[in-house]
């Protein structure tokens, strides 16, 4: 009798087929948010090296002139003229820091196109006449240094990129615990002599490692350079109403609900107005939110010393609302250390060191009025540990040990 063999044909079921499907979704699944984890790690030790690397710099740059880099520096116009106009025959002093540690950071090619007159332009036109040595005011956005993405100022976690901003920093100047009158220091309006009230103004409020308009020495951190912040990152505007990019849209004088009168008195007064929304805490209210000013936000512009782009104050926690007004340049503005990582943000120590602070930082009483000429000039910081840190010489103790 014949027997027939049945062959079953080799491969897997439908069924079969699926079940290993199913089983690779689960394990992709399971391993991504391990891989986005590991990802977000590397993007974050790139960036303490890059605090680190402006570190060195700072300290370079003391070794050769024997001070710390000034934040708000470089040459008045001609003639002169208030120091909020725009100008390309001058920058009214209104350099950041990070310009003058270019040649420290590996940055001497573009060092020298700045410390040099120029005729180019971003629109590849000839400037005429020719912009000065040390570059126009830093929102002039035809002069090509001022937006050159420089990758050391970058932290790699932040995606903000392209306009309406110029050349992006995520590195800011530490300038302590008082916003009264950063923008002027000891200066007239025109920038051309120095006053007595505004030089007693700077010495009671500018209590940073960064004193605005004027040279600071290493000497002058009398808390210690391993006990004070120099720097402190933050994020970039993304233009979508994050209350650390944007400040809130409004123009008022000095006495107005975001003067410098109401802001020294209650850093606060954003969240106590009820201007964050509190579905989305993240965000301002949709009618607070600045629509008018957009190419005017934190971090986007390097060169630029106003507070609000490479400025930063230990007075409210890391990551809470940057809350000011926007007249003229946007300059009264409380504006903590901010970053797209999970639960802090980083800040360079006056030695060099680079510390992940947290969120949950102790910051006192975030409502206290700040310490200015008028109230308890040299008096210890109101805004605890936060404060001691972002402050050089008030003599805190510091206690807690920083995790680097």
């Amino acid at each position: 009798m014949m027997r027939i063999t049945r062959h079953r044909a080799s491969g897997f079921t439908l069924v079969e087929l699926l079940v290993v499907i199913a089983i690779i979704g689960v394990l992709v699944g399971l391993l991504l948010p391990a891989v986005q984890a590991a990802r977000e790690a590397a993007r974050r030790m790139s960036c303490s090296n890059n605090f680190k690397q402006i570190g060195l710099g700072i300290h370079n740059y003391h070794s050769a002139f024997k001070q710390i880099p000034t934040h708000g520096t470089g040459t008045n116009s001609n003639p002169p003229n208030a120091w909020f106009r725009t100008s390309t025959t001058g920058n009214r002093l209104r350099l950041s820091a990070l310009v003058p540690i270019l040649p420290f950071i590996e940055q001497q090619a573009l060092w020298e196109k700045i410390a040099n007159p120029s005729t180019e332009r971003t629109d590849g036109g000839v400037q005429t006449p020719a912009w000065p040595a040390m570059g126009p005011t830093p929102d002039q956005i035809q002069y090509i240094p001022w937006v050159n993405e420089i990758p050391t100022y970058r932290c790699p976690s932040d995606p903000g990129v392209g306009l309406p901003a110029l050349g992006r920093t995520n590195y800011a100047a530490c300038l302590g615990d008082s916003i009264w009158t950063l923008y002027l220091g000891p200066y007239v309006n025109n920038r051309t002599r120095i006053t007595s009230g505004r030089m007693q103004h700077a010495r009671a409020a500018h209590r940073g490692f960064f004193m605005p308009l004027q040279e600071t020495r290493f000497r002058d951190t009398l808390d210690g350079l391993s006990n004070t912040i120099a720097m402190g990152e933050i994020m970039t505007a993304l233009q979508d109403g994050d209350i650390r990019g944007n400040g809130v849209a409004t123009n008022g004088g000095n006495s107005g609900p975001f003067g410098l009168a109401a802001l020294r008195r209650n850093p606060s007064i954003c969240t106590d107005n009820g201007y964050i929304d509190p579905e989305r805490p993240r965000f301002w209210l949709p009618q607070w939110q600045q629509q008018n000013r957009r190419n005017f936000a934190r971090g986007h512009r390097w060169a630029d010393y106003l507070p609000i782009m490479s400025g930063a104050l230990t007075i409210l926690p890391p990551n809470r609302e940057a809350c000011g007004r926007y007249n003229a340049l946007g300059t009264t503005l409380v504006a903590t250390v901010s970053s797209r990582h999970v639960g802090g943000a980083h800040v360079l120590m006056g030695d060099g060191a680079v510390v992940f602070m947290t969120d949950s930082v102790e910051a006192g009483n975030s409502r206290a009025e700040n310490i200015w000429r008028n109230n308890m000039p040299g008096a210890q910081s109101p805004y605890g540990l936060w404060g001691a840190l972002g402050t050089r010489a008030a003599k805190e103790p510091i206690e807690e040990e920083l995790n680097q």
